[in-house]
């Protein structure tokens, strides 16, 4: 029996273990299993290596897309950019191991928000600066937007704060995306702090939260005329390609 599985902390309403189920039910995949592991430290990976042999495939999530790095043997050239890992292959020779990792993020993040891009978006926001938001940034850039992180401590020269976005900052950056997990379940009355008021139709809100499927933040998007979109698609697109990199025969 193969196992895949996820890191993180906290699991409770994690995205992985139920869409793979349902993969392995529909797609008659009997010799595969996919297991939550839900680690209070990031020291713990060898562990659950060490106790799983049969583990081949892993996802990661917050808080450890950037933890993760140190305890890798391998990174592919995306996920070296962006200094951010969601999947880690286990290739295995007897009874050693070697661990690579990827960012699959980048994936399903770039196929979900190309078809939604019009001529005026050139310009982007990220709200949030952890892991996600590399990914983010890496797609962004590398389709041609120029990008701003909007962060609640900003220490870089391309980070602003939130009380910096004014009428001016919304026009001329109509793309925002919410890489930060404020609005997350169970906390769906909270959104990232920027002014609403100033959003219309020429802005595309894109938020990586799942669940609600409509977070206030594109709520309120979408009350103003934006278009919006919600972190489904690019969760299912980076799962798919996660599974990929677990089954190629070859290194990926």
């Amino acid at each position: 029996m193969k196992i895949y599985g996820l890191i993180g902390f906290p699991l409770s309403h994690s995205f992985s273990a139920g869409y793979f189920k349902k993969k392995f039910e529909k797609e008659n995949i009997l010799d595969s299993e996919y297991r939550n592991f839900e680690i209070s430290s990031i020291d713990k990976l060898a562990e659950i290596i060490a106790a799983n042999p049969n583990l081949v495939g892993l996802n990661v999530t917050i808080p450890y897309k950037e933890q993760v790095l140190p305890y890798l043997d391998e990174l592919d050239e995306a996920a070296k950019e962006i200094g951010a890992v969601n999947t880690i292959k286990i290739i295995r020779t007897g009874d050693s191991y070697k661990l690579k990792g990827y960012n699959t993020d980048i994936y399903g993040f770039k196929e979900t928000l190309k078809p939604l891009l019009k001529n005026n978006h050139l310009k982007a926001l990220i709200l949030g600066t952890g892991g996600a938001a590399k990914a983010v940034e890496y797609v962004l850039k590398n389709i041609g937007l120029d990008v701003v992180y909007i962060s609640r401590n900003p220490e870089k020269s391309n980070e602003k704060s939130y009380t910096e976005l004014n009428e001016i900052a919304i026009k001329n950056f109509p793309v925002i995306v919410n890489s930060s997990p404020i609005g997350m379940y169970p906390n769906i009355n909270a959104c990232p702090d920027i002014p609403y008021q100033f959003i219309d139709s020429n802005n595309l809100l894109y938020d990586l939260i799942y669940n609600p499927a409509e977070t206030l933040f594109l709520k309120k998007g979408k009350e103003k005329g934006a278009l919006i979109q919600n972190g489904l698609p690019m969760l299912e697109l980076q799962a798919e390609k996660a599974y990929e990199i677990w089954t190629s025969q070859q290194q990926v």
